[in-house]
């Protein structure tokens, strides 16, 4: 008690010496660090006492560097006390001032915590940390996930939704920028929903969620940013990890190990998982009138196989040859793909304007699809400290190269003949390069200012081609098609430069403020195709509080931007389904988003955490998929009749106006539940309908229980409902999963053997989409299959000799990627 009330009293002094507006010269400053280390301690209390009267007269708390200072109002001889949790308490005695203020240089501050022999201690940190800038998910410590992939993980992150065909959104925004140990990755460019399900939970040591990125990064995605940090660790010593998992929907399997001595550390990983093949059936009703008024009906019933299969490996290192210089270098492989294959059966009739029926056709089709990609990745940074303590300069070069296709075929035929009549097929190979090079620095101007400054440059080719086949009844065999056919080139080059600033307001107000231009040249030599280059300015501001106990509040403003990426803008038509036609939009515009958040976050002394926030997210030139219906149309010399054809485009205005919910609350020793729930209200204006307004709120909640019981066993079960909303074009559906979860630790905690069960009780999840245009009437149900179980083994070896890091370490969006496990 007399601890905090020295605390408090100390926390007053510090807010009026805030509001104080005294000129006083006599200053006195200093550094504090941890004695072991010799690294900066954070927020530590320092406080300043009249030696002769004994009486506090003025304190403050060091900042990120460890720096602090104190304005003194009269001369006088002084005393410093630093108070910090899990240190001894440091005076500085004999202080005096006269004319001139005082500079300690360094105080260090000894732990108080006794070292065993022979004993490692870990600390397990709590699974979801709310920070200034950032929301970080600790996966490591989530076990109902860890014998699934990347988008199992995601499903639980607050302000994170997964949709049963893996489609991301944050904070209600599909556009969300991906990066892999805080780099971008050419596996996210063929399919998104593939490369999340190629990485296995295990495989992932945090998630960081940045929904208001400041101008040092990337302006791309107007969602903001998810940065996936994989496994590493910097334990001295030999060291590694195994996790398997078998079921019956998922397997899985991956290996990291460790090696480091002293200053040089080398890590390598293999991973590898496969979805087995299972089958889901569907049917889409649609009604559609063309130019004579009469009404088509197309029900389509049939069914998919979908199976899905990937692996990673790689290899990397890092150096540091002094304290002040680190290297870091990384090289890996990544492959995976998709088969879907099926059988639908089509009965199409046409009735006239009284309903009467007019013709019919049964129509039996055979179709299959395959989407793969290989991709090689590696990259180089280096990290210098210079003189001044926050004075850093970084350099990374990171490159990718993936070989992306696409293949489709499809054949119909009268069920009454049972013969061919139409068909067609696709191959898309292409190849995909990406560079990024970046050089950021930092300077800290005075204890309580840090600018921050850089460059970078970003270049993308893609090539890519198309062969297109189609079937001749009359040769009763597939010819090409040279109409279809075609090479396609697509260049892009990003060339941006930002600067920031952090400092703080009255020793009061925190403040990060910057600007990023970005200057964008798209080139694609497709016919009558031209894409100008266009300039962006985008700025970014976070003002927070801090108060006691880790409490703080923010309010962040920051404008993000989506352009097109390959696959929205590549022309090629998928003709698997010769009724739903998708395609791409080369004359696609970036859609420009500015994103406002306020938010609390209220941390609790049992360990529990509270996070509120109210978003506003306004999103001009909005992409969204837009479906138009044509009773025919023509694609090279083939006329296609009844077509529906789904392209993005960039429709108008979205408003997204909601309210984050998330914490994490221990009830008992035993049991702890955490959970997320968000309210959304979107209100789109669709220029492309005479500014037609379309309105939907979307519920979504999460929860997490854990039952922690005897003996090192853990049980754990996870619930997630997302409400169906509307669209611009009629409804998404509603989504409810749950999973349950067993796990027992033993051998000293080095293995666990875990069970896991996915909707064990409801084979599918019924899946209701509609789409309504102006003259087309769409429904179509979907089974998922969903119910799984599996079993799951880690298995941790190797001398765990810790050694404490820097936290930053492990900032892959800021540093070099370096983790601890």
């Amino acid at each position: 008690m007399k601890s905090f009330l020295y605390t408090l009293f100390l926390f007053c002094l510090i807010y009026a010496n805030a509001y104080s507006q005294n000129k006083s010269n006599l200053k006195i400053k200093g550094k504090i660090v941890d004695a072991s280390n010799n690294l900066p301690v954070e927020f530590a209390a320092v406080a300043l006492t009249d030696q002769l009267t004994n009486k506090v007269v003025n304190g403050t708390v060091t900042g990120t560097t460890g720096d602090f200072e104190i304005v003194v109002a009269t001369a006088g001889t002084f005393m410093i006390s630093v108070d910090f949790i899990g240190y001894q308490k440091a005076v500085v005695k004999d202080i005096v001032l006269n004319t001139t203020g005082k500079d300690l240089q360094t105080i260090q501050l000894t732990p108080s915590v006794n070292v065993l022999n022979e004993v490692t201690v870990v600390g397990k940190k709590a699974i979801v940390e709310n920070k200034i800038d950032k929301i970080v998910y600790n996966a490591a410590n989530d076990i109902t996930s860890q014998g699934g992939v990347a988008l199992d993980v995601l499903r639980k992150v607050p302000q994170v939704s997964v949709d049963i065909d893996g489609n991301v959104e944050l904070q209600g925004n599909p556009n969300v920028r991906f990066l892999i140990n805080g780099k971008p990755s050419t596996i996210f460019g063929n399919s998104l929903t593939d490369a999340l399900a190629s990485i296995p939970a295990s495989q992932i040591q945090t998630i960081e969620v940045l929904t208001s990125p400041g101008a040092r990064y990337d302006a791309q995605g107007t969602g903001g940013i998810i940065n996936i940090v994989l496994k590493e660790n910097h334990l001295q010593g030999m060291n590694g990890t195994i996790s398997l998992t078998a079921g019956t929907r998922l397997e899985n399997g991956s290996v990291n190990l460790n090696f480091r001595k002293n200053n040089f550390g080398i890590n390598a990983f293999v991973s590898g998982n496969k979805q087995l093949s299972s089958r889901t059936p569907s049917s889409q009703n649609r009604f559609s009138k063309g130019d004579t008024e009469q009404t088509t009906q197309l029900l389509q019933k049939g069914y998919q196989d979908f199976q899905r299969s990937g692996y990673q490996s790689g290899i990397g290192f890092d150096w540091s040859p002094t304290k002040k210089d680190n290297l870091i270098g990384s090289i890996g492989y990544t492959d995976f793909g998709s088969e879907s294959s099926g059988t639908t059966q089509l009965d199409e009739s046409v009735f006239n304007t009284n309903g009467s029926l007019l013709s019919s056709e049964n129509i039996l089709r055979n179709a299959t699809s395959k989407g793969s990609v290989g991709a090689l990745e590696w990259s180089l940074s280096y990290s210098k400290k210079l003189r001044k303590d926050g004075q850093e300069l970084n350099v990374l070069y990171s490159s990718s190269f993936g070989r992306p296709q696409n293949n489709y075929s499809q054949t119909q035929q009268y069920m009454a003949e049972n013969i061919p009549y139409s068909g067609s097929s696709g191959h898309t190979p292409g190849n995909n390069k990406q560079t990024n090079l970046s050089i950021d620095y930092s300077h800290p101007l005075t204890t309580d200012f840090t600018l921050e400054t850089g460059v970078k440059t970003v270049l993308q080719d893609i090539n890519s081609q198309a062969d297109v086949l189609v079937f001749s009844p009359s040769l009763n065999q597939y010819i090409a098609d040279s109409s279809q056919s075609y090479l396609l080139n697509y260049s892009m080059k990003i060339y941006a430069g930002y600067l920031s600033g952090t400092f703080s307001l009255f020793h009061y107000l925190n403040v990060k403020a910057g600007l990023r231009f970005e200057h964008t040249d798209v080139t694609i030599d497709f016919p009558n195709t031209s894409i100008p280059s266009y300039n962006n300015l985008v700025p970014s501001i976070v003002l927070s509080h801090n108060f006691k106990d880790d409490q703080y509040l923010k309010l962040a403003f920051t404008r993000r931007i989506e352009r097109a990426d390959y696959r929205e803008i590549n022309p090629f038509m998928n003709l698997s389904d010769p009724y739903n036609i998708t395609t791409g939009n080369p004359l696609l515009k970036p859609e420009i988003g500015n994103n406002i958040e306020l938010g609390y976050n209220k941390p609790f002394k049992n360990g529990g955490s509270l996070y509120i926030a109210l978003i506003e997210r306004i999103n001009t030139n909005d992409i969204k998929p837009y479906t138009t219906f044509y009773p025919e149309y023509v694609i090279g010399d083939s006329i296609y009749q009844n077509v529906s054809i789904t392209k993005r485009q960039n429709i108008g205005i979205e408003y997204n106006s909601g309210i984050s919910i998330s914490g994490q609350l221990p009830l008992t020793t035993q049991l702890s539940i955490r959970g997320n729930a968000m309210v959304t209200q979107k209100r789109v204006v669709n220029t492309l309908l005479s500014n037609q307004v379309a309105n939907g709120v979307n519920y979504r909640l999460n929860l997490n229980v854990i039952y922690q019981l005897p003996w090192d066993l853990v049980m754990e079960g996870f619930g997630n409902f997302s409400s169906a909303i509307n669209t611009i074009q009629g409804k998404r559906p509603q989504q409810l999963t749950y999973n349950l979860a067993i796990r027992k630790q033993f051998h000293h905690k080095n293995a666990s053997f875990g069970l896991t069960a996915t909707n064990p009780f409801t084979r599918y999840i019924r899946q209701v989409t509609t789409v309504v245009t102006e003259n087309y009437v769409s429904t179509t149900i979907v089974q998922v299959p969903y119910r799984s179980f599996g079993i799951s083994l880690t298995y941790k070896f190797g001398k765990l000799e810790f050694k404490k890091d820097k936290e930053s370490k492990s900032n892959f969006l800021q540093n070099a990627p370096s983790t601890d496990n």
